[in-house]
């Protein structure tokens, strides 16, 4: 039987990475694809490709370590200040995508599957915290947390979450969608909070070329 499980398990993980690596080329294959000349006549087919693209961006930054944000970039870049409330929107839906998936996940699935690839010491980890409650699970990270910073961090998650979602190479620890994954499954955030969060979280980069795409459009290479 634990061999079986291990089988399992690999084969759990060589699906995840397969997802993750395929996730990283269609996302490169959209940006490519994007980069034609925008024409009266070529319009009709531009919608088609915009809005195959939204939906690409939607599902591909849900996943993490696959940079879909760059198609969202991109389309801005491209396009200009019009489509930047529909890249705003489509992001949105994306992160509250990743996170509802991560609260639904079932624990015990989690856990079976880390022990699955021999990832003993995390299953123990997280099965510690099985039945707890957000505040039960704050109070427990707190007390086995090094002194310092770490619990600050913990006490102010929805801050940290929302500096994390902004900081550069953050793809190294999932990116916004592998970010949002984890929060939903820590069950440490509260749906009502984590929107609003996240609207402000995701706002910088829209805003400013909401105000200022035109000008950058504008100067000479």
């Amino acid at each position: 039987m634990p061999a079986r499980r291990r089988v399992a398990g690999l084969l759990k993980l060589t699906i995840l990475i397969v997802i993750i690596v395929a996730g990283n080329l269609l996302t490169k294959g959209i940006i490519d694809g994007l980069d034609m000349d925008i024409r009266p006549s070529n319009e009709p087919m531009l919608h088609q490709i915009i809005m195959i693209s939204m939906v690409a961006y939607i599902l591909l930054m849900a996943i993490p370590f696959v940079p879909g944000v760059e198609i969202g970039l991109a389309l801005m870049m491209i396009l200009g200040p019009k489509i930047v409330p529909l890249v705003y929107g489509a992001t949105l839906i994306s992160l509250c995508l990743a996170f509802m998936a991560g609260r639904l996940l079932p624990e015990k699935s989690i856990t079976r599957f880390l022990r699955e690839v021999r990832l003993v010491r995390a299953a123990a980890f997280l099965e510690s915290f099985h039945g707890l409650g957000p505040e039960q699970r704050l109070a427990r990270l707190m007390d086995i947390s090094p002194r310092r910073w770490v619990p600050w961090l913990l006490k102010h998650r929805y801050l940290t979450l929302m500096l994390a979602i902004n900081l550069p190479g953050n793809m190294v620890v999932g990116g916004g969608g592998g970010l949002a994954l984890m929060a939903g499954m820590s069950r440490m955030f509260s749906i009502h909070r984590y929107i609003p969060m996240v609207a402000v979280a995701i706002s910088p980069v829209p805003l400013f070329l909401l105000v200022f795409g035109n000008r950058i459009a504008s100067w000479p290479i």
